[in-house]
C-alpha cells in the first residue's frame, strides 16, 4: 500500500470524499458530513491528508486531520482532529483503516499536536470499534454535530 499526501481538492480525494458522503447520506439520510472543510485545512504543518493506493495505483483509502484549538465548538488547544476516514468496500477488513489512523496520530504527534479527536456517529458501529480498539475513549462533544443524538466523540492523548 502506497500512502501519500495529497491536496484536499486533488481530484482523487474528491472521488473518495463523494464516496463516503454517499455513505454517509445511506446511514444517516441526511446528505451527508456538513462540516465546513476547506483544502487549506489540511496544508501542513496545520494538517495532513491522505490517500492510500493499491498496487494497481487505485485511490482505496483516504483519512486526514486538521489543527483545531480552543474554540466554541468544544476543542482545546492542540487538538488534531481526523477527518474523512474512508476505506472502499473492497478493501475492508485488511487493517488498512488502523493503517491509515496510525498514520495521521504519527504525523500530528509530529506536528506538536498533543490529543487526537474525532466524531463519529451511532450509525457507524465499526468506526466507533476501530477507534476504541486503538485507544480512543469518549470525550465531550464538539465541532458541527456536537448537539446531534447520534453524535459520538472521541479523544487519545497523543
Amino acid at each position: 500500500m502506497d500512502f501519500r499526501r495529497v491536496p484536499f481538492d486533488h481530484p482523487d480525494a474528491v472521488k473518495l470524499n463523494d464516496q463516503v458522503q454517499a455513505e454517509y447520506h445511506l446511514r444517516y439520510g441526511d446528505g451527508g458530513d456538513a462540516t465546513p472543510l476547506g483544502p487549506s485545512d489540511f496544508d501542513p504543518p496545520n494538517g495532513i491528508y491522505l490517500i492510500a493506493y493499491d498496487e494497481d495505483g487505485t485511490p482505496v483509502a483516504t483519512g486526514g486531520w486538521r489543527c483545531q484549538d480552543t474554540n466554541g465548538e468544544g476543542n482545546l488547544d492542540g487538538d488534531a482532529e481526523v477527518k474523512r476516514m474512508y476505506v472502499i468496500d473492497a478493501m475492508r477488513g485488511r487493517g488498512l483503516a488502523r493503517r491509515m489512523l496510525a498514520a495521521l496520530e504519527e504525523d500530528a504527534r509530529a506536528a506538536g499536536r498533543r490529543r487526537m479527536v474525532l466524531e463519529t456517529g451511532t450509525e457507524q458501529p465499526e468506526a466507533i470499534a476501530l477507534y476504541t480498539s486503538s485507544g480512543y475513549e469518549p470525550c465531550g462533544k464538539f465541532g458541527y454535530y456536537r448537539h446531534f443524538e447520534s453524535s459520538r466523540c472521541f479523544a487519545k492523548e497523543l
